[in-house]
């Protein structure tokens, strides 16, 4: 008996839920329906019900004590629904449905039983829209806007959260700014983003994106909590590969050169430019190599441009209008420059010097302005080739090509160094699958070329040792002295 006026106490202090609504885009992964409690379980066979009922069965799905009860289940949700483990521990009951499609729009109500009496929590009408908008935008834009509109005059409590939906959980910005919230923010898109001012009046939670880049490419979702009801909107933003018109004016450039370059040394040190603009590719052992980023948005004067590696290290600094060694790591020193008045075209490319394949990176040229916030973003992935050379075990020699048409001071010092930074005069008795390096040195000390050959000796030979045993190893070259290209 006391059983049963607990239960009716349950009833009357509880308070009716007014209708909540959710919209989601039709494709969404799974879509949250909330039902939060803060009254009393019954004792005897706690239940949580969500039903529907336009369905029959209309039952969504059920929670127990023991468990999940589905043998009930209306078989158009088999599979696509779930509770929280400790739902009836922690008064969250909220419904998460997987894939939803346009058939699961609908009013589906969340419930408390104790097996005889039943009293309703929480409405929901669940609307799957199958709109969605497609952005497109040039990479190298300022900006670009993902639309979201609402209803105007939102009360102040309103907030809005802009995801991405193709991959985990990424939090793009949130309204409204305050400081806890601003930390969800990923870092991807710090000081890339904001909204209108005016947006509570308006209803427009459009949300700006500065400087987009193709890895902005993908879903996204406005997530309005308006009052009580949660509504969604979709945009999927596409950005497209800049072809600027000068790369065609390049191109026929490189058509003349084929006809009137013979050696077709040239097209081998300007060739990296016709497959991509954002992907470099040269011969070790060329002069200096040219790492694009051009823009015709007009920079401030007090712009900084920073070249960095993968590794976060500092290549190239121009602040204040002068480049700043002092701040460049010590791998690139006296290898790095750009345009004097940089400025002013719009032109950041960055010359390295001397690139070997220990420069093989993706390098990002990034602008910021005076209060540090991020103007202009690219990207430019360099690989050097080395060369290869494949012997049979046993020849007399091996020949380690470096040609080159750069004019050498008649002091100049070569040498030739393994990938162990030993001298290389004569092969000794060891194992040649080595890479070697050839240096030029000036008078000065400063390296004019520098060149990476990778050499594989093929083949076991038989040698006898001492004792007169015959025996296997690795074969080495006769040891006589490299022979240098004649041209350097």
């Amino acid at each position: 008996m006391n059983l049963i006026l607990s239960f009716l106490l349950l009833v009357f202090v509880s308070q009716l839920a007014l209708a909540l609504v959710v919209e989601v885009n039709e494709g969404e992964g799974s879509v949250p329906l909330p039902c939060q409690y803060s009254g009393f379980i019954p004792e005897d066979n706690p239940t949580v019900l969500w039903t529907r009922d336009d369905l029959d069965p209309k039952s969504v799905h059920i929670r127990r004590e023991g468990g999940d009860d589905l043998r009930g289940q209306n078989q158009f949700y088999s599979g696509r629904t779930s509770l929280k483990p400790d739902a009836l521990d922690s008064l969250d009951f909220s419904l998460t449905l997987r894939k939803p499609t346009k058939t699961d729009s609908g009013n589906y109500t969340c419930s408390i039983s104790n097996g005889r009496e039943e009293r309703r929590l929480k409405n929901i009408q669940l609307q799957v829209k199958d709109q969605q908008v497609e952005v497109g935008v040039e990479e190298g834009s300022e900006s670009v806007l993902l639309p979201c509109k609402t209803k105007p005059d939102l009360h102040e409590d309103t907030r809005v959260e802009w995801t991405r939906s193709d991959q985990e959980l990424m939090m793009v910005h949130v309204y409204p700014n305050r400081t806890n919230l601003l930390k969800k923010q990923d870092n991807l898109y710090r000081d890339r983003t904001k909204m209108n001012k005016d947006l509570l009046r308006t209803g427009d939670l459009s949300l700006t994106l500065k400087y987009p880049t193709e890895r902005d490419s993908g879903g996204y979702i406005c997530t309005i909590y308006r009052d009580k009801d949660i509504l969604r909107q979709k945009v999927v933003l596409q950005v497209k590969e800049q072809f600027p018109s000068w790369t065609i004016v390049l191109l026929v450039l490189l058509v003349l050169l084929v006809v009137l370059v013979v050696s077709g040394g040239l097209l081998l040190h300007f060739g990296h430019y016709f497959m991509s603009v954002y992907k470099v590719e040269v011969d070790s052992g060329v002069e200096s190599v040219q790492l694009i980023c051009k823009t015709t948005v007009c920079l401030p004067k007090d712009a900084e441009v920073e070249w960095k590696d993968r590794k976060d290290r500092k290549v190239h600094m121009y602040e204040n209008g002068s480049d700043q060694p002092e701040e460049q790591d010590n791998k690139y020193k006296n290898r790095t420059k750009m345009k004097r008045n940089l400025l002013k075209p719009g032109d950041l490319s960055l010359t390295l010097k001397y690139p070997t394949d220990g420069d093989n990176s993706t390098y990002t040229c990034t602008v910021y302005n005076r209060e540090g916030n991020i103007l202009l973003k690219k990207e430019v992935n360099l690989t050097v080739r080395v060369p290869q050379v494949e012997v049979d075990s046993g020849v007399e020699s091996v020949q380690l090509p470096f040609n080159t048409t750069f004019h050498l001071p008649e002091d100049a010092k070569v040498e030739w160094k393994d990938k162990y930074d030993r001298k290389v005069h004569l092969y000794e008795n060891d194992v040649d699958n080595r890479t070697y390096t050839c240096t030029v040195y000036s008078r000065e000390g400063n390296i004019l070329l520098k060149r990476k050959v990778e050499l594989k000796v093929r083949g076991r030979v038989q040698v006898q040792d001492q004792t007169g045993d015959i025996r296997n190893r690795s074969s080495s070259i006769d040891p006589t002295p490299l022979m240098a290209d004649q041209s350097v």
